[in-house]
């Protein structure tokens, strides 16, 4: 099992105080030989809907000196988790999960800001001391 990341059980608690029911912790997808795990599954079912919504969430904390190094990291796992997902659990939407001071700062560049348009990269701004979520960028 890969190691949790710093910031896992904040994003989890984050994610309950909304509403939504963590299906798996990790989430584990094969195919084939290849596997992955992804840190967190999660379901809401809205009152107006038949079906509810389900998501995938990669947790990143960017701890490292270097933010692109991190950056390459988060972009390299969450493309290739949407693709898998794509293949296994085609109704289920994948997020990368960042800390808010890493959000205002490293994803305020331009050339960051570009590579989550291109990549088409949804993201969770989550404040970790609080445990809460501070936007969801679709």
């Amino acid at each position: 099992m890969a190691a949790k990341d710093r910031f896992h059980d904040a994003v989890k608690q984050a994610l309950l105080k909304e509403q939504w029911v963590i299906t798996a912790d990790p989430l584990i997808l094969k195919i084939d030989r290849v596997k992955f795990e992804i840190d967190l599954a999660g379901e809401k079912v809205f009152a107006a809907e038949k079906a509810g919504q389900k998501i995938a969430v990669e947790i990143k904390s960017f701890l490292n000196p270097s933010a692109v190094t991190d950056f390459h990291s988060a972009l390299g796992q969450f493309l290739n988790y949407r693709l898998g997902l794509q293949m296994n659990e085609p109704d289920r939407t994948l997020y990368l999960a960042i800390p808010l001071d890493i959000f205002e700062s490293f994803f305020q560049e331009r050339f960051t800001q570009e590579a989550v348009r291109q990549y088409q990269v949804k993201l969770i701004v989550y404040e970790p001391v609080q445990e809460v979520i501070i936007e969801w960028k679709e």
